[in-house]
């Protein structure tokens, strides 16, 4: 392997207090939760509808999901499925798996059954911690893709008790809130019984710095499920690398962390699951985000620390102003995804009082990269400063062996204690994404002479919106099982409220005609709902190269000449 240490320009752009590197971490993300536990016992660690859970209480239901958890079988290195919404359950399930140095695989618990099918196959798992309302597709799932140990969690049994009785009340509006929340589940275990009332003995080994912890699934471009192969370095060095970055924010009681993104994404998981624990934060948990319900939560906690995308802040602020609820004492959000614009950032942070600025990341590197500093000079329209401890070339994408003339666009290729060692299972894929050490992010960028680092277009041809990932080829497939459709490219065009909307172009089959909504209800029918496309074009024919590949660029300049003509 060949050892190049480029320059770091950015460096001499870091806030004050930000150290360049920072020392190698140890142990495990166990040890996280543990510290603070010992250093902040009866400091708020959830909260949840208004019902708080203690440092020390958080601990204890660790130790005890662990123990049931052994007794059901789970051991060292064994793949545990993880899909459940924001909730307290969810965080207790994820460090009683990592506990037993067993390893964390998180799911969206609204995904279909065929994409759930799809990730189960991969991972393998037998053991599996749910949501209630998603139990029934996991116990629906074929003989060989069984699971052994199925947890059912009722999310409402983590809520106050008076909205436990309000949920219960005989009225429709308490019906339809109850089923959105929470379903009967026959012929799984209750996620109370898993509790044993014997803790772990404090005996039994933990895991090792160097173990896998997570698989973070990525689709990648091809719609194949891709799990990102996570070790405690990794997550744990993504955590000591976001503390660096926001030195005035202070351990312990009085520092609130707002999980409004959901913890099963890369992004949501780090910043919440482990950054908000390792900091003895509050961590106010949303099963999902509703304007209202954070605003109720900010007139009793602001935000220390909000993680978003642009469209929760846009909002946030616009029903903010709507309520007269104020921001003030959101100190920092930090927004990724997708671009952040000046005009969104202005009236947020004169709204907040705090500061909102842009980050950059991939699940691969679990996943915060880059991050706009706070309180000091930030670039509109770049993606940051990379990370204390990272580093990052620009090089020819044809030749990602040479780097490219400073300020030049090219590939961005990273390294750092948070990038992932490889694809869960799948050498040949991991093989293609690394040159000499380094990770092919497939993202075109600048980087000019004071280190902000600018994405100028993307190699590969995923969609993001909403903040999450969508694979085109997935949803041509989709398209393509409809009886009426002979053929289907997805692309991705630019949206004010989601980074990027999925749009489709179509071709008929033989003496077919389209009825582009019965199409959109189909693929609704497959897949999740942010993957289906928001606009249907039927077109006579897809450009395609001499081989028979759509040219999915060509597409994409027919649609928006499509749409501005």
């Amino acid at each position: 392997m060949t050892t190049y240490d480029p320059p770091r320009p950015w460096v001499s752009s870091y806030a004050d207090g930000v150290p360049a590197d920072l020392e190698p971490v140890s142990g495990s993300l166990l040890d996280l939760v543990a510290a603070s536990g010992a250093e902040f016992p009866d400091a708020p660690a959830l909260q949840f509808f208004g019902r708080t859970t203690s440092y020390a209480e958080l601990n204890t239901a660790i130790d005890r999901a662990a123990a049931g958890l052994h007794a059901r079988g789970v051991r060292k290195g064994d793949p545990v499925a993880i899909v459940l919404p924001n909730c307290p359950q969810h965080i207790v399930a994820f460090y009683a798996v990592l506990r037993l140095g067993a390893v964390a695989v998180e799911h969206n618990p609204l995904y279909t059954a065929r994409e759930m099918r799809k990730q189960f196959e991969d991972h393998g798992a037998k053991h599996a911690i749910v949501w209630s309302k998603v139990a029934r597709t996991i116990q629906d799932f074929p003989a060989d893709l069984a699971v052994g140990t199925l947890v059912s969690v009722d999310v409402t049994r983590a809520m106050p008790l008076t909205t436990r009785a309000a949920l219960r009340l005989p009225i429709a509006k308490a019906r339809e809130a109850r089923a959105q929340l929470t379903e009967k589940v026959r012929g799984a275990i209750r996620w109370e019984e898993l509790l044993d009332p014997s803790p772990l003995p404090a005996s039994h080994p933990r895991p090792a710095t160097d173990d896998l912890a997570i698989i973070q699934y990525t689709s990648g471009t091809t719609g194949t499920p891709k799990g990102a192969a996570l070790t405690h370095r990794n997550l744990l060095a993504n955590a000591a690398q976001a503390r660096a970055w926001v030195p005035t924010i202070a351990r312990g009681r009085g520092t609130s962390v707002y999980a409004v993104l959901p913890m099963f994404h890369a992004y949501g998981l780090t910043l919440c699951l482990t950054f908000a624990m390792s900091m003895g934060a509050r961590l106010v948990l949303f099963p999902k985000f509703d304007p209202d319900m954070v605003l109720d939560a900010v007139r009793r906690h602001p935000a220390t620390f909000l993680p978003l995308v642009p469209p929760i802040a846009e909002r946030l602020l616009k029903r903010a102003k709507e309520r007269g609820v104020s921001l003030a004492g959101t100190e920092i959000a930090i927004s990724g995804a997708m671009a952040l614009s000046a005009e969104l950032v202005e009236p947020f942070e004169a709204e907040s009082g705090g500061f909102l600025v842009e980050g950059y990341g991939l699940s691969e590197c679990s996943p915060v990269l880059m991050a706009n500093p706070v309180a000091t000079h930030r670039v509109a329209g770049s993606i940051g400063l990379p990370l204390p401890g990272t580093e990052c070339r620009v090089v020819d994408p044809d030749d990602p062996t040479r780097d490219v003339e400073p300020g030049q666009p090219g590939e961005l290729l990273v390294r750092g204690p948070q990038v992932f060692g490889g694809y869960y299972g799948k050498p040949e894929e991991t093989e293609t994404v690394f040159v000499d050490g380094w990770f092919r992010t497939g993202d075109i960028v600048t980087i000019d002479d004071a280190g902000f680092v600018r994405i100028v277009d993307r190699i590969k041809e995923l969609i993001i919106t909403g903040g999450f990932n969508v694979a085109p080829t997935e949803v041509e497939n989709a398209l393509r099982q409809h009886p009426d459709v002979a053929d289907a490219a997805v692309v991705g065009l630019v949206s004010p409220h989601s980074g990027e909307e999925v749009v489709a172009a179509v071709v008929a089959d033989e003496g077919a005609e389209i009825d582009v909504e019965a199409v959109r209800a189909f693929v609704r029918g497959i897949l999740t709902p942010y993957k289906v496309p928001r606009r249907i074009f039927v077109v006579d024919e897809l450009p395609k190269s001499m081989i028979g590949k759509v040219l999915r660029r060509q597409v994409k300049e027919r649609i928006q000449a499509l749409t501005t003509s």
